[in-house]
Parts: structure tokens; C-alpha cells; sequence
């Protein structure tokens, strides 16, 4: 059976464009671990306002002196050509050739990710050191680069569940030779699936799609509209195996029941991270599930450094988007610590519920059994408490957690005791038990 860095290791450094044969070749290597579904868009079909781009390929793209010596060769990486850049096999003025020639922004020995894939323009990329030696006044450039008819491609892993209603990982598989974006989401996805496999069957369903940025989750959603209504929430998953705190982006609609369940849980199992608002740590595909007409309340996982704890000029991560994302920046350690997070926090997911009070007044703690001692035991004491207070058939598990700014596995752990001594039971939807409710006061 495969480690995550075996997946990685085996699939990395092909070319995985929007629709291409390295992207299919990585997506057949990943099936072979799980029983996976492809679901195929062709090239031309209207997704809702987008159009299915055409499949490319570039078998050869290099640049030459008028003499034949090659400084840039795809062949050496894949990066060296723009990502969909339109073919060109001419001779060029080196003042023409640096409008196309393109560099990292900061890291003058990385070559940069660059993509054009719905403009049309012809482009390559190099590093900064070698762009400062280009003084001759002509070059030639060659891009044998094809556009054809293709299949876009969207892999599905399901875990049914005892009811239709589902939760929703996504990962992108396309971003040629790299890996931190988004390879390690999509490995870490596989990997909490296949550990869900071998589980009891969940409440709810759980689906993991992995897809081409952007146009696959369009594509998906505006071919599966039926299922849109029942996806309850979601986790998108990217940039999860460097060196960097676990941050969990919230979703556009952060008083929902995914946001407050996953940011609770993931203080439970990751003291060390983050939360930030919608759209403020990473931009990727929960823009195409929170957005209008499809509004589901799909966060973010990702490892970025906390702006507010660490200066830095590299966001998300100093190699992003570039020739140094390879193998060297992640590990199986921090890959496996971020599938721990998202097993936990599905697992919060699904033991999240209203909890109805069956008791009245404050429950004798001490004659039920579930006593914590003051002295020995401050912050538990105080935690049994605040909790019993707000067991009203108004609050979920969640919900306490969140106005308590505790785990929701600290939460869980007293209700759990709760429920044992029939104290509490839990409902789907809210029960409120205030007796006040309902009633008219007079004056």
C-alpha cells in the first residue's frame, strides 16, 4: 500500500495541465489505491458561464542563439514554456523576447509557474540569472505546442453514508512538476479516504473530488447540480505538507455549522493553528462552492505562516508557484498531520447536534458521577459548568465550543458523560427547552 510521499514520488513531475495526458497519467497512478469514479467533460462544453478548455501539449520548447547554443530548454523542466502558450517557431528581437520572457518575482534562481490558460499568447519562463545574460539582439524561439480536442477529467472517491446528505473534500491535481499546490492536498484526501473505507459506515456521506483548478469544480457542480442541495459542507484541501502552521480558511458564510464544527475540532488536535475569514489565506476552489447559486459552506485547509505572527515576503510559502515546489519541501510527517486534522474534524462533523436539556435547574454534579474538582481541576470545573448552562436545545456541540472558544473534543468529552447519565440527549434540529418561549406576557 502506498505512503503519501510514495504518491507523490510516483506523480509529481509530470505535466499535469487542465486537460492533458499527465494529468490523466497522474489521476490513473492515484485510482490504482482507491476505488475511484472519472467523470469526463469534453473540450467546447458550456459548464454554467465557462467553456471546457482544449486539450494542450508541448513536446518541445527552447531558446537559441542565432548560433544554435540552447539557453532554455523544456526538455530540463517543465516549467521552462507558459501553460497553454500558443506555438511559435521564429525568430524574435531580444527587446520582443523579454515581453514574453518571464521570471520569479523575488527568487532570482526559481523558475516561475506561469499559465495563460484563457488568454492566447505565447510565452516561456526562466530564472532571473539566466534572463541578465541575454544581450544578443536576436533569438530564436521554438514552442511546438498543440491544442486539440480533449477530456477534461474529474476523479470522485465516495465513503456512503447512512444518509444522502454529504460533506465535501476537493483538491486540484493539475500544476505541472510541483507538489505543495496542490499534489500534497490531494494526497492527504486519498489518504483520509482510504482510512474512512476501513471505518463503520459515517452519517453522512463523504465525497472527495479531485479536479483541475477552478474548471473542474464548475464543471462537476454544473453537471451534478441535483447533489448541490444535499452537500451540507466542505473542506477544501491544498498546500498542506511544508513547513507551516495548519490555517483554516472560513467559509462565506462563517456563523454556519461546518465553520463553527471544523474550527473547534481543529483546536482540539492543532493548538498551533490558525483561523482566518473567507478569502483571506488562499483563493482556490471553495470560491466555486460558496458561490451564489451554489452556497455550500466550504472552508480551507492549508499550511501558510500566520501574517500576524510571522513577517514574510514569500506568501503562501517562499517556493510557491515555482521551480524549488518539489519533494525536498514536504514530509510524510506533516502530510500525516494534516490528514489527523481532517479526520478530526469530519469526525466533529458527525457527532455535531443539538443538545437538549433533560434535566432543570443545575444538575447535582457530584451525585451523578460527573463532578470535577475546583482544586485539582480549574479549567475542567469551570469548562462542566459553562457548558451544562448552555445545554438548552438552542446550541450545538459546536456552538458551545465556539462561544466557549474551547475543542470541540473538550466539549464532546463532558456531553458525552452528560448523555450517559441521560442528562442531555442530541437532535438534528433545535429543540429549545426554555419555558418562557412561545408565551404571551401581559402587562
Amino acid at each position: 500500500m502506498s505512503t503519501m510521499m510514495e504518491w507523490i514520488e510516483d506523480v509529481w513531475f509530470l505535466e499535469r495541465e487542465l486537460v492533458s495526458d499527465g494529468y490523466d497519467q497522474a489521476l490513473e497512478r492515484l485510482a490504482e489505491d482507491v476505488p475511484m469514479t472519472v467523470h469526463q467533460y469534453p473540450s467546447g462544453q458550456k459548464v454554467w458561464t465557462w467553456t471546457v478548455p482544449e486539450k494542450w501539449s508541448c513536446p518541445e520548447a527552447y531558446l537559441e542563439t542565432m548560433d544554435g547554443r540552447r539557453i532554455i530548454d523544456k526538455a530540463d523542466h517543465p516549467l521552462h514554456v507558459v501553460s497553454y502558450s500558443l506555438p511559435i517557431n521564429d525568430v524574435v528581437s531580444r527587446e520582443e523576447l523579454l515581453k514574453h520572457l518571464h521570471v520569479h518575482p523575488i527568487n532570482p534562481d526559481l523558475i516561475p509557474f506561469v499559465f495563460k490558460y484563457y488568454q492566447r499568447e505565447w510565452g516561456l519562463c526562466a530564472t532571473q540569472r539566466v534572463r541578465d545574460l541575454l544581450d544578443d539582439e536576436q533569438y530564436r524561439v521554438v514552442i511546438d505546442s498543440r491544442f486539440e480536442p480533449g477530456q477534461l477529467k474529474v476523479g470522485e472517491v465516495v465513503v456512503p453514508g447512512e444518509v444522502e446528505e454529504s460533506f465535501v473534500l476537493v483538491a486540484h491535481l493539475c500544476h505541472p512538476a510541483m507538489v505543495n499546490d496542490d499534489l500534497s492536498g490531494v494526497v492527504v484526501g486519498l489518504d483520509v479516504m482510504r482510512t474512512l473505507l476501513e471505518m463503520p459506515k459515517p452519517h453522512y456521506t463523504i465525497r472527495f473530488l479531485i479536479l483541475p483548478e477552478t474548471i473542474g469544480s464548475v464543471a462537476y457542480l454544473s453537471q451534478n447540480e441535483g447533489l448541490i442541495p444535499k452537500m451540507v459542507g466542505g473542506l477544501f484541501l491544498e498546500m498542506l505538507g511544508n513547513d507551516a502552521p495548519l490555517a483554516l480558511q472560513q467559509s462565506f458564510q462563517p456563523g454556519s455549522q461546518p465553520d463553527h464544527t471544523l474550527i473547534a475540532a481543529l483546536r482540539g488536535v492543532s493548538p498551533e493553528s490558525y483561523v482566518g475569514p473567507y478569502r483571506t489565506i488562499i483563493n482556490n476552489d471553495e470560491r466555486q462552492f460558496n458561490a451564489p447559486g451554489v452556497r455550500v459552506p466550504m472552508l480551507s485547509l492549508s499550511r501558510v505562516e500566520d501574517p500576524h505572527l510571522t513577517e514574510t515576503m514569500y506568501r503562501p510559502y517562499p517556493e510557491y508557484h515555482s521551480s524549488g515546489d518539489t519533494p525536498a519541501i514536504v514530509s510524510q510527517a506533516r502530510l500525516e498531520a494534516a490528514r489527523d486534522g481532517v479526520l478530526a474534524m469530519l469526525q466533529a462533523f458527525e457527532r455535531n447536534a443539538y443538545v437538549v436539556n433533560q434535566f432543570k435547574g443545575e444538575v447535582f454534579a457530584s451525585g451523578y458521577g460527573i463532578w470535577i474538582d475546583y482544586n485539582t481541576n480549574p479549567e475542567g470545573h469551570r469548562n462542566l459548568f459553562q457548558i451544562m448552562e448552555r445545554c438548552d436545545g438552542t446550541r450545538t456541540v459546536a456552538d458551545i465550543a465556539q462561544e466557549l472558544s474551547i475543542s470541540f473534543q473538550a466539549v464532546w468529552e463532558i456531553l458525552k458523560s452528560f448523555a450517559e447519565k441521560d442528562l442531555v440527549r442530541f437532535s438534528p434540529t433545535p429543540e429549545p427547552t426554555d419555558p418562557h418561549l412561545g408565551q404571551e406576557h401581559s402587562a
